[in-house]
Protein backbone atom coordinates (compact mmCIF):
# COMPACT_ATOMS: atom_id res chain seq x y z
CA UNK A 1 0.00 0.00 0.00
CA UNK A 2 1.47 3.78 -0.82
CA UNK A 3 2.22 6.12 1.78
CA UNK A 4 0.35 8.96 1.94
CA UNK A 5 2.95 11.39 0.39
CA UNK A 6 3.50 8.50 -2.26
CA UNK A 7 -0.26 9.14 -3.20
CA UNK A 8 0.25 12.15 -5.25
CA UNK A 9 2.41 10.94 -7.46
CA UNK A 10 0.44 7.68 -7.48
CA UNK A 11 -2.02 10.02 -9.15
CA UNK A 12 0.13 12.28 -10.76
CA UNK A 13 1.79 9.63 -12.74
CA UNK A 14 -1.27 7.13 -13.84
CA UNK A 15 -2.50 10.71 -14.95
CA UNK A 16 0.65 10.94 -17.38
CA UNK A 17 0.18 7.23 -18.41
CA UNK A 18 -3.39 7.92 -19.00
CA UNK A 19 -2.50 10.56 -21.05
CA UNK A 20 -0.85 8.93 -23.25
CA UNK A 21 -2.44 5.90 -23.24
CA UNK A 22 -5.94 7.04 -23.89
CA UNK A 23 -5.99 7.47 -27.54
CA UNK A 24 -4.08 4.34 -27.55
CA UNK A 25 -6.75 2.29 -25.98
CA UNK A 26 -9.31 4.14 -28.39
CA UNK A 27 -6.73 2.23 -30.90
CA UNK A 28 -6.49 -0.98 -29.42
CA UNK A 29 -10.18 -1.26 -28.72
CA UNK A 30 -10.68 -0.32 -32.48
CA UNK A 31 -8.58 -2.75 -33.42
CA UNK A 32 -10.38 -5.70 -31.18
CA UNK A 33 -13.69 -3.89 -33.00
CA UNK A 34 -11.84 -5.20 -36.51
CA UNK A 35 -11.75 -8.51 -35.08
CA UNK A 36 -14.94 -8.29 -33.44
CA UNK A 37 -16.68 -7.50 -36.75
CA UNK A 38 -14.92 -10.04 -38.54
CA UNK A 39 -16.06 -12.53 -36.23
CA UNK A 40 -19.66 -11.28 -35.83
CA UNK A 41 -20.12 -11.04 -39.48
CA UNK A 42 -18.39 -14.24 -40.38
CA UNK A 43 -20.90 -15.48 -37.76
CA UNK A 44 -23.69 -15.04 -39.61
CA UNK A 45 -22.90 -16.77 -42.48
CA UNK A 46 -22.26 -19.98 -40.85
CA UNK A 47 -19.69 -21.78 -38.45
CA UNK A 48 -17.64 -22.97 -41.08
CA UNK A 49 -17.23 -19.31 -42.05
CA UNK A 50 -16.42 -18.30 -38.32
CA UNK A 51 -13.62 -21.29 -38.24
CA UNK A 52 -12.21 -19.81 -41.86
CA UNK A 53 -11.75 -16.45 -40.30
CA UNK A 54 -10.78 -17.52 -36.83
CA UNK A 55 -8.12 -19.94 -38.56
CA UNK A 56 -7.04 -17.32 -41.55
CA UNK A 57 -6.96 -14.83 -38.82
CA UNK A 58 -4.64 -16.45 -36.66
CA UNK A 59 -2.13 -17.47 -39.07
CA UNK A 60 -1.64 -14.25 -40.79
CA UNK A 61 -2.05 -12.78 -37.16
CA UNK A 62 1.63 -14.99 -36.13
CA UNK A 63 3.60 -13.03 -39.28
CA UNK A 64 1.50 -9.36 -38.35
CA UNK A 65 2.98 -10.12 -34.58
CA UNK A 66 6.34 -10.15 -35.34
CA UNK A 67 6.84 -7.66 -37.96
CA UNK A 68 4.94 -5.13 -34.50
CA UNK A 69 7.53 -6.49 -32.33
CA UNK A 70 10.69 -5.46 -34.61
CA UNK A 71 9.01 -1.99 -35.02
CA UNK A 72 8.06 -1.70 -31.57
CA UNK A 73 11.57 -0.53 -31.22
CA UNK A 74 11.28 2.47 -33.00
CA UNK A 75 8.93 3.46 -29.95
CA UNK A 76 11.53 3.17 -26.87
CA UNK A 77 14.34 4.69 -29.32
CA UNK A 78 12.62 7.73 -29.76
CA UNK A 79 11.58 8.62 -26.14
CA UNK A 80 15.04 8.10 -24.96
CA UNK A 81 16.78 10.70 -27.98
CA UNK A 82 13.63 13.03 -27.06
CA UNK A 83 14.09 12.59 -23.58
CA UNK A 84 18.02 13.45 -24.08
CA UNK A 85 17.26 16.46 -26.47
CA UNK A 86 18.13 15.42 -29.71
CA UNK A 87 15.00 15.71 -32.00
CA UNK A 88 17.49 15.08 -35.75
CA UNK A 89 17.84 11.53 -35.11
CA UNK A 90 14.09 11.05 -34.64
CA UNK A 91 13.64 11.50 -38.25
CA UNK A 92 16.28 8.84 -39.39
CA UNK A 93 14.75 6.05 -37.52
CA UNK A 94 11.38 6.62 -39.10
CA UNK A 95 13.15 6.46 -42.53
CA UNK A 96 14.73 3.56 -41.51
CA UNK A 97 11.70 2.03 -40.21
CA UNK A 98 9.83 2.21 -43.16
CA UNK A 99 12.88 0.88 -45.01
CA UNK A 100 12.51 -2.15 -42.84
CA UNK A 101 8.73 -2.57 -43.46
CA UNK A 102 8.73 -2.61 -47.02
CA UNK A 103 11.77 -5.18 -46.50
CA UNK A 104 9.75 -7.45 -44.50
CA UNK A 105 5.97 -7.01 -45.89
CA UNK A 106 6.99 -8.39 -49.37
CA UNK A 107 8.32 -11.59 -48.19
CA UNK A 108 5.24 -12.33 -45.86
CA UNK A 109 3.50 -11.93 -49.32
CA UNK A 110 4.79 -14.79 -50.49
CA UNK A 111 5.24 -16.74 -47.51
CA UNK A 112 1.20 -16.65 -47.91
CA UNK A 113 1.12 -17.34 -51.65
CA UNK A 114 3.27 -20.70 -50.99
CA UNK A 115 3.73 -22.00 -47.79
CA UNK A 116 0.34 -21.61 -45.67
CA UNK A 117 -1.82 -24.01 -47.49
CA UNK A 118 1.46 -27.37 -46.83
CA UNK A 119 1.28 -25.88 -42.71
CA UNK A 120 -2.26 -26.29 -42.40
CA UNK A 121 -2.47 -29.86 -43.81
CA UNK A 122 0.53 -30.15 -41.54
CA UNK A 123 -1.93 -29.08 -38.59
CA UNK A 124 -4.87 -31.08 -39.15
CA UNK A 125 -7.23 -28.30 -39.93
CA UNK A 126 -10.58 -29.85 -40.83
CA UNK A 127 -11.28 -29.78 -44.69
CA UNK A 128 -14.49 -28.20 -44.37
CA UNK A 129 -12.85 -25.07 -44.24
CA UNK A 130 -9.24 -24.85 -44.69
CA UNK A 131 -9.11 -24.01 -48.25
CA UNK A 132 -11.08 -21.07 -47.11
CA UNK A 133 -9.22 -20.11 -44.27
CA UNK A 134 -6.01 -20.40 -47.13
CA UNK A 135 -7.90 -18.33 -49.71
CA UNK A 136 -7.99 -15.60 -46.58
CA UNK A 137 -4.28 -15.30 -45.69
CA UNK A 138 -3.46 -15.11 -49.07
CA UNK A 139 -6.06 -11.91 -49.61
CA UNK A 140 -5.07 -10.36 -46.46
CA UNK A 141 -0.85 -10.45 -47.18
CA UNK A 142 -1.16 -8.05 -49.39
CA UNK A 143 -2.03 -5.35 -47.22
CA UNK A 144 1.43 -6.65 -45.12
CA UNK A 145 3.80 -3.68 -46.77
CA UNK A 146 0.96 -1.22 -46.28
CA UNK A 147 0.85 -2.35 -42.14
CA UNK A 148 4.53 -2.59 -41.58
CA UNK A 149 5.23 0.95 -43.15
CA UNK A 150 2.09 2.33 -41.10
CA UNK A 151 3.78 0.32 -37.97
CA UNK A 152 7.08 2.99 -38.06
CA UNK A 153 5.02 5.82 -38.49
CA UNK A 154 2.69 4.81 -35.21
CA UNK A 155 5.44 3.76 -33.06
CA UNK A 156 7.56 7.17 -34.17
CA UNK A 157 4.52 9.33 -33.20
CA UNK A 158 3.99 7.02 -30.29
CA UNK A 159 7.33 7.84 -29.41
CA UNK A 160 7.35 11.53 -29.42
CA UNK A 161 4.48 10.88 -26.88
CA UNK A 162 1.72 12.28 -29.59
CA UNK A 163 -0.79 9.66 -29.43
CA UNK A 164 -4.15 11.38 -31.08
CA UNK A 165 -3.52 10.71 -34.84
CA UNK A 166 -2.96 7.11 -33.69
CA UNK A 167 -6.57 7.03 -32.34
CA UNK A 168 -8.01 8.99 -35.29
CA UNK A 169 -6.65 6.59 -37.57
CA UNK A 170 -7.77 3.44 -35.91
CA UNK A 171 -11.20 5.01 -35.78
CA UNK A 172 -11.42 5.27 -39.55
CA UNK A 173 -9.86 1.80 -39.84
CA UNK A 174 -12.85 0.40 -38.17
CA UNK A 175 -15.68 2.31 -39.83
CA UNK A 176 -14.10 1.49 -43.15
CA UNK A 177 -13.39 -2.53 -42.48
CA UNK A 178 -16.96 -2.93 -41.23
CA UNK A 179 -18.00 -0.83 -44.83
CA UNK A 180 -15.80 -2.85 -46.76
CA UNK A 181 -16.72 -6.31 -45.04
CA UNK A 182 -20.32 -5.24 -45.53
CA UNK A 183 -19.83 -4.90 -49.22
CA UNK A 184 -17.27 -8.05 -49.92
CA UNK A 185 -18.65 -10.68 -47.49
CA UNK A 186 -22.12 -10.26 -48.47
CA UNK A 187 -21.88 -9.52 -52.27
CA UNK A 188 -23.26 -5.42 -51.88
CA UNK A 189 -22.92 -2.29 -54.20
CA UNK A 190 -22.58 -4.95 -56.97
CA UNK A 191 -18.97 -6.84 -55.26
CA UNK A 192 -19.25 -10.61 -55.47
CA UNK A 193 -20.19 -12.05 -52.47
CA UNK A 194 -16.80 -13.34 -51.00
CA UNK A 195 -17.31 -14.79 -47.51
CA UNK A 196 -14.52 -15.10 -45.19
CA UNK A 197 -12.08 -14.37 -47.85
CA UNK A 198 -14.12 -10.72 -48.31
CA UNK A 199 -13.10 -10.07 -44.78
CA UNK A 200 -9.52 -10.36 -45.85
CA UNK A 201 -10.04 -8.52 -48.83
CA UNK A 202 -12.15 -5.26 -46.62
CA UNK A 203 -8.88 -5.40 -44.55
CA UNK A 204 -5.91 -5.34 -46.56
CA UNK A 205 -7.58 -1.87 -48.88
CA UNK A 206 -7.46 -0.34 -44.84
CA UNK A 207 -4.19 -1.04 -44.39
CA UNK A 208 -3.02 1.00 -47.18
CA UNK A 209 -5.75 3.68 -46.54
CA UNK A 210 -4.71 4.26 -43.32
CA UNK A 211 -0.93 3.76 -43.57
CA UNK A 212 -1.41 6.45 -46.39
CA UNK A 213 -3.75 8.59 -43.85
CA UNK A 214 -0.65 8.80 -41.13
CA UNK A 215 1.68 9.56 -43.85
CA UNK A 216 0.06 12.54 -44.79
CA UNK A 217 -1.14 13.70 -41.51
CA UNK A 218 2.70 13.72 -40.18
CA UNK A 219 4.43 15.02 -43.52
CA UNK A 220 2.00 18.35 -42.97
CA UNK A 221 1.37 18.53 -39.48
CA UNK A 222 3.68 21.74 -38.20
CA UNK A 223 3.93 19.51 -35.06
CA UNK A 224 6.62 16.63 -36.71
CA UNK A 225 8.32 19.44 -38.06
CA UNK A 226 11.74 19.75 -35.98
CA UNK A 227 12.35 16.18 -36.78
CA UNK A 228 12.26 16.46 -40.32
CA UNK A 229 11.02 13.10 -41.52
CA UNK A 230 10.44 13.08 -44.81
CA UNK A 231 12.22 16.29 -45.43
CA UNK A 232 14.93 13.65 -47.95
CA UNK A 233 14.73 10.30 -49.31
CA UNK A 234 17.71 9.16 -47.31
CA UNK A 235 20.38 6.30 -47.78
CA UNK A 236 19.99 2.91 -46.75
CA UNK A 237 21.72 2.73 -42.89
CA UNK A 238 22.41 -0.48 -41.89
CA UNK A 239 23.53 1.16 -38.87
CA UNK A 240 20.80 2.17 -37.71
CA UNK A 241 18.87 -0.73 -39.35
CA UNK A 242 20.79 -2.60 -37.06
CA UNK A 243 19.63 -0.51 -33.78
CA UNK A 244 16.16 -1.34 -34.71
CA UNK A 245 16.38 -4.93 -35.15
CA UNK A 246 18.93 -5.92 -32.61
CA UNK A 247 16.35 -4.02 -29.85
CA UNK A 248 13.09 -5.21 -31.69
CA UNK A 249 14.06 -8.89 -32.79
CA UNK A 250 13.37 -9.73 -29.26
CA UNK A 251 10.64 -7.96 -28.45
CA UNK A 252 9.16 -9.43 -31.80
CA UNK A 253 10.08 -12.76 -29.98
CA UNK A 254 8.70 -12.16 -26.92
CA UNK A 255 5.20 -10.92 -27.80
CA UNK A 256 5.20 -13.72 -30.67
CA UNK A 257 5.74 -16.30 -27.86
CA UNK A 258 2.41 -15.08 -26.45
CA UNK A 259 0.29 -14.43 -29.40
CA UNK A 260 1.83 -17.45 -30.95
CA UNK A 261 0.57 -19.39 -28.08
CA UNK A 262 -2.99 -18.04 -28.80
CA UNK A 263 -2.72 -18.56 -32.18
CA UNK A 264 -1.31 -21.89 -32.44
CA UNK A 265 -3.84 -23.24 -30.41
CA UNK A 266 -6.63 -21.93 -32.11
CA UNK A 267 -4.67 -24.00 -34.94
CA UNK A 268 -5.07 -26.85 -32.48
CA UNK A 269 -9.29 -26.44 -31.93
CA UNK A 270 -9.50 -26.22 -35.74
CA UNK A 271 -8.65 -30.02 -35.73
CA UNK A 272 -11.44 -30.78 -33.35
CA UNK A 273 -14.41 -29.21 -35.49
CA UNK A 274 -16.15 -26.27 -36.39
CA UNK A 275 -18.45 -26.24 -33.31
CA UNK A 276 -15.12 -25.87 -31.30
CA UNK A 277 -13.62 -23.97 -33.38
CA UNK A 278 -16.19 -21.13 -33.56
CA UNK A 279 -16.59 -21.12 -29.92
CA UNK A 280 -12.79 -20.84 -28.98
CA UNK A 281 -12.82 -18.09 -31.07
CA UNK A 282 -15.68 -16.55 -29.70
CA UNK A 283 -13.77 -16.62 -26.62
CA UNK A 284 -10.51 -15.65 -27.55
CA UNK A 285 -12.23 -12.65 -29.46
CA UNK A 286 -13.88 -11.15 -26.57
CA UNK A 287 -10.86 -11.92 -23.87
CA UNK A 288 -8.52 -10.04 -26.79
CA UNK A 289 -10.66 -6.83 -26.64
CA UNK A 290 -10.34 -6.87 -23.02
CA UNK A 291 -6.48 -7.09 -23.12
CA UNK A 292 -6.74 -4.43 -25.70
CA UNK A 293 -6.77 -1.91 -22.69
CA UNK A 294 -3.31 -3.01 -20.76
CA UNK A 295 -1.83 -3.23 -24.19
CA UNK A 296 -2.36 0.22 -25.04
CA UNK A 297 -0.94 1.47 -21.11
CA UNK A 298 1.83 -0.89 -21.98
CA UNK A 299 2.92 0.99 -24.52
CA UNK A 300 2.70 4.26 -21.96
CA UNK A 301 4.84 2.48 -19.46
CA UNK A 302 7.49 2.07 -22.20
CA UNK A 303 7.28 5.22 -23.26
CA UNK A 304 7.16 6.92 -20.00
CA UNK A 305 10.37 4.84 -18.89
CA UNK A 306 12.18 5.48 -21.60
CA UNK A 307 11.74 9.43 -21.52
CA UNK A 308 12.67 9.35 -17.91
CA UNK A 309 15.80 7.06 -18.80
CA UNK A 310 16.80 9.61 -21.53
CA UNK A 311 16.61 12.89 -19.37
CA UNK A 312 18.57 10.69 -16.35
CA UNK A 313 15.85 9.97 -14.05
CA UNK A 314 16.20 6.53 -13.28
CA UNK A 315 14.60 6.47 -10.20
CA UNK A 316 11.41 8.08 -12.03
CA UNK A 317 11.49 5.69 -14.60
CA UNK A 318 11.08 2.79 -12.03
CA UNK A 319 8.47 4.40 -10.33
CA UNK A 320 6.56 4.69 -13.75
CA UNK A 321 6.57 1.55 -14.38
CA UNK A 322 5.39 0.44 -11.09
CA UNK A 323 3.09 2.37 -11.63
CA UNK A 324 1.65 1.08 -15.05
CA UNK A 325 1.68 -2.41 -13.76
CA UNK A 326 -0.45 -1.67 -11.03
CA UNK A 327 -3.10 -0.07 -13.73
CA UNK A 328 -3.00 -2.88 -15.82
CA UNK A 329 -3.68 -5.33 -13.08
CA UNK A 330 -6.46 -3.28 -11.63
CA UNK A 331 -8.29 -2.91 -14.85
CA UNK A 332 -7.91 -6.82 -15.65
CA UNK A 333 -9.54 -7.30 -12.18
CA UNK A 334 -12.58 -5.58 -13.21
CA UNK A 335 -12.50 -7.14 -16.70
CA UNK A 336 -12.32 -10.52 -14.70
CA UNK A 337 -15.45 -9.82 -12.84
CA UNK A 338 -17.02 -8.76 -15.95
CA UNK A 339 -16.52 -12.28 -17.43
CA UNK A 340 -17.75 -14.14 -14.67
CA UNK A 341 -21.17 -11.68 -14.17
CA UNK A 342 -21.94 -11.48 -17.90
CA UNK A 343 -20.56 -14.53 -20.12
CA UNK A 344 -23.90 -15.61 -21.44
CA UNK A 345 -24.79 -12.12 -22.44
CA UNK A 346 -21.66 -11.67 -24.40
CA UNK A 347 -21.61 -15.33 -26.55
CA UNK A 348 -25.51 -14.46 -27.03
CA UNK A 349 -23.65 -10.94 -29.24
CA UNK A 350 -22.10 -13.40 -31.41
CA UNK A 351 -24.20 -16.39 -32.40
CA UNK A 352 -27.69 -18.05 -31.34
CA UNK A 353 -25.84 -21.73 -32.07
CA UNK A 354 -26.63 -23.63 -28.89
CA UNK A 355 -23.60 -26.21 -28.95
CA UNK A 356 -21.34 -23.23 -29.87
CA UNK A 357 -22.94 -20.61 -27.03
CA UNK A 358 -22.11 -23.32 -24.43
CA UNK A 359 -19.01 -24.40 -25.41
CA UNK A 360 -17.99 -20.45 -25.57
CA UNK A 361 -18.94 -19.85 -21.94
CA UNK A 362 -16.92 -22.14 -20.47
CA UNK A 363 -13.87 -20.79 -22.23
CA UNK A 364 -15.15 -17.49 -21.19
CA UNK A 365 -14.53 -18.86 -17.84
CA UNK A 366 -11.32 -19.67 -18.01
CA UNK A 367 -10.51 -16.37 -19.48
CA UNK A 368 -11.51 -15.02 -17.03
CA UNK A 369 -9.32 -16.93 -14.60
CA UNK A 370 -5.88 -15.57 -16.71
CA UNK A 371 -7.20 -12.11 -17.20
CA UNK A 372 -5.25 -10.56 -14.05
CA UNK A 373 -1.64 -12.46 -15.00
CA UNK A 374 -2.12 -11.49 -18.25
CA UNK A 375 -2.27 -7.71 -17.24
CA UNK A 376 0.37 -7.60 -15.58
CA UNK A 377 2.69 -9.80 -17.65
CA UNK A 378 2.14 -7.06 -20.13
CA UNK A 379 2.93 -4.32 -17.90
CA UNK A 380 5.71 -5.35 -17.12
CA UNK A 381 7.05 -6.21 -20.50
CA UNK A 382 6.24 -2.94 -21.22
CA UNK A 383 8.25 -1.54 -18.70
CA UNK A 384 11.27 -3.51 -20.07
CA UNK A 385 10.77 -2.31 -23.08
CA UNK A 386 11.51 1.42 -21.72
CA UNK A 387 14.57 0.18 -20.06
CA UNK A 388 15.83 -1.71 -23.57
CA UNK A 389 16.11 -4.86 -21.88
CA UNK A 390 14.43 -7.42 -24.44
CA UNK A 391 17.24 -10.16 -24.33
CA UNK A 392 16.12 -12.05 -21.07
CA UNK A 393 12.34 -10.71 -20.95
CA UNK A 394 12.70 -12.86 -24.74
CA UNK A 395 13.64 -16.06 -23.08
CA UNK A 396 11.57 -15.62 -19.79
CA UNK A 397 8.11 -15.86 -22.54
CA UNK A 398 9.53 -18.99 -24.42
CA UNK A 399 9.80 -20.80 -21.27
CA UNK A 400 6.19 -19.72 -19.99
CA UNK A 401 4.40 -20.16 -23.12
CA UNK A 402 5.97 -23.10 -24.93
CA UNK A 403 8.16 -24.82 -22.56
CA UNK A 404 4.81 -24.50 -20.11
CA UNK A 405 1.67 -23.48 -21.86
CA UNK A 406 1.73 -25.16 -25.29
CA UNK A 407 2.87 -28.73 -24.31
CA UNK A 408 0.39 -28.63 -22.06
CA UNK A 409 -2.25 -27.59 -24.66
CA UNK A 410 -1.06 -29.62 -27.03
CA UNK A 411 -1.17 -32.96 -24.50
CA UNK A 412 -5.12 -31.77 -24.01
CA UNK A 413 -6.31 -30.79 -27.13
CA UNK A 414 -4.11 -33.32 -30.01
CA UNK A 415 -3.42 -36.65 -27.25
CA UNK A 416 -5.96 -36.68 -24.68
CA UNK A 417 -8.96 -35.28 -26.93
CA UNK A 418 -9.78 -33.33 -23.87
CA UNK A 419 -12.50 -30.97 -23.42
CA UNK A 420 -11.79 -27.23 -24.90
CA UNK A 421 -11.74 -25.73 -21.50
CA UNK A 422 -8.99 -28.37 -20.09
CA UNK A 423 -6.83 -26.95 -23.55
CA UNK A 424 -7.38 -23.32 -21.61
CA UNK A 425 -5.89 -24.49 -18.76
CA UNK A 426 -2.19 -24.50 -20.46
CA UNK A 427 -2.92 -20.52 -21.01
CA UNK A 428 -3.52 -20.02 -17.31
CA UNK A 429 -0.50 -21.94 -16.76
CA UNK A 430 1.37 -19.78 -19.46
CA UNK A 431 0.29 -16.51 -18.54
CA UNK A 432 0.71 -16.66 -14.43
CA UNK A 433 4.58 -17.88 -14.77
CA UNK A 434 4.87 -15.42 -17.55
CA UNK A 435 4.02 -12.73 -15.13
CA UNK A 436 6.04 -13.40 -12.23
CA UNK A 437 8.77 -13.90 -14.32
CA UNK A 438 8.90 -10.51 -16.10
CA UNK A 439 7.47 -8.86 -12.79
CA UNK A 440 10.79 -9.90 -10.79
CA UNK A 441 13.16 -9.03 -13.77
CA UNK A 442 11.94 -5.64 -13.86
CA UNK A 443 11.97 -5.19 -10.17
CA UNK A 444 15.74 -6.41 -10.64
CA UNK A 445 16.76 -4.08 -13.50
CA UNK A 446 14.90 -0.84 -12.35
CA UNK A 447 16.71 -1.38 -8.97
CA UNK A 448 20.30 -1.72 -10.51
CA UNK A 449 19.55 0.94 -12.83
CA UNK A 450 18.68 3.72 -10.36
CA UNK A 451 22.01 2.01 -8.53
CA UNK A 452 24.45 2.84 -11.40
CA UNK A 453 22.51 6.54 -12.29
CA UNK A 454 22.49 6.82 -16.01
CA UNK A 455 23.65 10.03 -17.61
CA UNK A 456 21.25 12.71 -19.11
CA UNK A 457 21.69 12.15 -22.53
CA UNK A 458 23.17 8.20 -22.32
CA UNK A 459 21.05 6.76 -25.49
CA UNK A 460 23.23 5.97 -28.13
CA UNK A 461 23.60 2.95 -27.48
CA UNK A 462 21.76 2.03 -24.15
CA UNK A 463 23.23 -0.21 -21.95
CA UNK A 464 21.32 -3.83 -21.34
CA UNK A 465 20.98 -3.70 -17.61
CA UNK A 466 22.19 -6.92 -16.26
CA UNK A 467 21.13 -7.78 -12.87
CA UNK A 468 24.46 -9.77 -12.29
CA UNK A 469 26.48 -6.69 -12.18
CA UNK A 470 27.08 -4.49 -9.44
CA UNK A 471 27.21 -0.71 -8.73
Amino acid sequence: MYHQSTTPRFAAESGKLLVIAGPLIVNNLSIAGMQFADAVMAGRLGAATLAAVAVGGSVWFMGFTFALGVMMAISPIVARHLGAGNPSLIGRYTRQGLYLGIAMGIPMILIAQFLVAPLLVFFGIDEAFRDTAVSYVKAISFGAPAIYMFLALRFTTEGIGRTSPIMVTSIFALACNVFLNWVFMYGNLGAPALGAVGAAVASAITMWLIMLMLWVYMAMHRSYAPYALFSRVAPVRLETLRDIVVLGVPIAITITAEAGLFNAVSILMGTLGPEITAAHQIAINFATTMFMIPLALASAITVRVGYNLGRGDPSAARFSGTTGILLCSGFMVCSAAFMLLFRDLVVGIYTSDQVVQGIAVSLLLMAAIFQIADGIQVGAAGALRGYKDTRVPMVLTAIAYWALAFPLAYLAAVTYRMPPNYIWGGFVIGLTAAALLLTRRFLRISKLASKLGPKPGSVADDVQFDPSQRP
